[in-house]
């Protein structure tokens, strides 16, 4: 795909993932419009973005919050009139046992991973029906496949966002939008910089660069498929649990036991 002059519209763009994805995009030559909650860090980012001379939008919005995402979504395609590429990217986890989890927290993870993904998707899928083009690409995890012990609620909202985008998969088909999720592994960012990681070992030897996933999303925003999970062999593994389940889930709680039994 031709990116240049394309709009790309990424959350969660003020680090991690998201602002390696704003880097590689603007090396592309496409228009990008950051989303965040921390315009400070925004800004620097279109200040580092800049030598790309590319059109920048930085907007300060929470996506957990329905009525900033309708006001943003409003002025963004008053200034633009559509975006191309919409990134659902924000996202962040807590690392702890149901039991010890609070409701609260619970709903925030799940209001900004998944609700914020629809909020957004509500927000823009309308032009780019009628433009009949555009791609959505949201960012999940190995998590929307695989439950993993003490990050229930993180599963909880990615598993949902797999089977949202599913859904509306079936339904573009033939309408000129399109949709496709990128699953990475761990990932060697600041997810893990929440306190209750403090005792979970935050990178292993196959976790991936920001910048490896960031380039799946670039893929993926021209990609017929659904999914595309990152490294491609982890796939094998999510087969596995998918298709024998009765022999993979035992041996998951068993790694993740002793895992937790060292780190006490």
């Amino acid at each position: 795909m031709n990116y240049s002059n394309k709009l790309v519209l990424i959350t969660g763009a003020s680090s991690g993932i998201g602002e390696a994805a704003a880097q590689e995009f603007a090396k592309l030559k496409a228009n990008l419009v950051l989303v965040s909650r921390n315009k400070e860090k925004l800004e620097q980012l279109a200040k580092s973005l800049s030598k790309y001379n590319v059109r920048i939008l930085v907007f300060p919005c929470d996506v957990s919050n329905k009525d900033q995402v309708i006001e943003m979504s409003k002025i963004v395609l008053e200034k633009f009139d559509k975006i191309d590429i919409l990134v659902n990217n924000a996202g962040f986890g807590i690392y702890n046992t149901v039991n010890e989890t609070s409701i609260e927290e619970i709903e925030s993870q799940l209001a900004t991973n998944f609700f914020g993904m629809l909020y957004c998707t509500k927000a823009f899928l309308p032009s780019m029906l009628q433009q009949r083009s555009g791609h959505i690409v949201n960012v999940a995890s190995v998590a929307a496949s695989i439950g993993i012990p003490k990050m229930a609620s993180y599963c909880a909202s990615k598993f949902a966002m797999l089977g949202f985008s599913e859904g509306l998969f079936h339904e573009l088909q033939g309408t000129g939008v399109g949709i496709t999720v990128v699953s990475p592994i761990m990932v060697r960012t600041n997810f893990f910089n929440n306190n209750s990681f403090n005792k979970m070992p935050h990178y292993s030897s196959i976790s991936l660069s920001a910048t490896t996933v960031a380039k799946a999303i670039v893929r993926a925003s021209s990609s017929p498929r659904l999914e595309i999970i990152v490294p491609q062999f982890v796939r094998i593994a999510v087969w596995f649990k998918q298709t024998f389940p009765y022999l993979i889930n035992p041996i998951i709680g068993s790694i993740f036991k002793r895992s937790l039994q060292s780190k006490t």
